[in-house]
């Protein structure tokens, strides 16, 4: 999205600062809810992923934001984050 307009503008005196867009944002914050529910819960990515159903590999690239996670996983990992025993519970 190279097109995509800057919301937060690279800093002038950081060689290694970069503009954001609103994509990158959304992914940035997509990946760091998805990861602070499996680290709030004490999970490993391998656990979380065995658990869950999630493939180990998706989960991965969603945390480290190199792809951006649908919105009905951000869904489910919510709902996870909230009641971990009775999903888990229910796709056993």
């Amino acid at each position: 999205m190279k097109d995509e307009p800057t919301i937060l503008a690279s800093e002038t005196s950081d060689p290694e600062d970069f503009d954001v867009s609103a994509t990158t944002l959304d992914r940035a914050q997509k990946a760091r809810l998805i990861r602070m529910a499996r680290t709030s819960l004490g999970l490993s990515q391998g656990e979380f992923a065995l658990r869950f159903r999630v493939s180990l590999g998706t989960l991965r690239d969603w945390e480290q934001a190199r792809t951006t996670a649908p919105d009905f996983a951000v869904a489910y990992v919510r709902v996870i984050a909230r009641h971990p025993d009775m999903v888990a519970a229910a796709i056993a």
